[in-house]
């Protein structure tokens, strides 16, 4: 069966990440049979680590305050998340489901693909969005 989106469901879970006033940083969007449906939200990154178990297959969309002593700015990620038991045709049709993903989720300053917990460390994240930010003038103070 063909997997299919709740657009607006998870259209109103990827603005709530992107409202300054609300404190919701990520939400994960989650299968509920073929459809992919907002999970769950929340404002501790580890909260959303925790969420990321072995047995399921999930997006989500975080938001992390990144820069230097020059500026700081808000910057977000889009992560793929695939736990080690999920099967081999659903690992398969992830990549295609994405694309529906990103119909909704449309901006993101990094996208990742994982697969292993200590790749969910929120240093490497942070170090990933970095890489991707442009200039670093925090080298200029070393």
């Amino acid at each position: 069966m063909a997997t299919k989106i709740d657009k607006e469901a998870c259209r109103e879970a990827y603005n709530l990440v992107r409202d300054d006033a609300n404190g919701v940083s990520w939400v994960t969007f989650k299968y509920d049979g073929s459809t992919i449906v907002p999970g769950e939200q929340g404002s501790q990154y580890e909260e959303f680590v925790s969420s990321c178990t072995d047995d399921i297959r999930l997006f989500a969309y975080i938001r992390f305050t990144t820069g230097d002593a020059m500026s700081k700015r808000v910057k977000f990620v889009l992560i793929t998340w695939i736990g080690e038991d999920v099967g081999g045709l659903q690992r398969a049709k992830i990549g295609t489901d994405k694309t529906l993903v990103k119909e909704v989720v449309q901006s993101f300053a990094k996208e990742l693909v994982i697969t292993d917990h200590k790749d969910l460390d929120e240093e490497y994240i942070r170090n990933e969005l970095k890489k991707a930010g442009g200039a670093n003038y925090d080298a200029q103070t070393e």
